[in-house]
């Protein structure tokens, strides 16, 4: 079964990163959390992904601030599709995250999201997405969440025009 790897390069990523996780839950999709960095543990980094390749992980989501490289790093060391999510910290509130991670060379694609928390559970979409290319189940939880997504939409829609119609 195909599943999904979330990397961080620091703890201080998790309360973003929970907005991927939550996406990956509602779905019914299969994910490991690891933190681990581009720069102070590159060969476990380099590891993780070997093996987290071999048990099957068909996606990688990554995540940094400032530099940001992790996403980058982990695209060099395989060819499975690299999400890369920029994480709003630092002095430029996450603009340098996302130009290191939207900045790549040709030949090493990361898709890269939002910077933040609405990239981060975007990430969980996109991931799902791209598994559901090959599960006919999770193409359907999909279609489903959108269709439950218009439909919150249109009932916000709804109150509004009430409260309209009573003042």
């Amino acid at each position: 079964m195909s599943w999904v790897a979330i990397l961080m390069g620091s703890q201080s990523d998790w309360p973003v990163m929970q907005a991927t996780t939550a996406v990956l839950e509602d779905l019914d999709v299969n994910y490991e959390v690891r933190v681990t960095s581009a720069h102070r543990t590159p060969k476990a980094t380099q590891d993780y992904i070997a093996d987290a390749s071999e048990r099957g992980c068909a996606v990688f989501v990554c995540a940094a601030g400032m530099a940001a490289h992790l996403a980058g790093a982990v695209a060099g060391h395989t060819t499975k599709p690299v999400i890369g999510v920029p994480i709003d910290s630092g002095p430029l509130q996450g603009l340098d995250a996302l130009l290191s991670t939207v900045q790549m060379p040709g030949g090493v694609p990361v898709a890269t999201v939002a910077v933040g928390k609405a990239g981060a559970k975007n990430a969980g979409y996109l991931a799902a997405q791209m598994l559901s290319i090959g599960d006919t189940g999770l193409a359907q939880r999909l279609v489903d969440d959108r269709a439950a997504n218009a439909d919150k939409v249109a009932a916000q829609n709804e109150e509004v025009q009430a409260s309209l119609r009573d003042s």
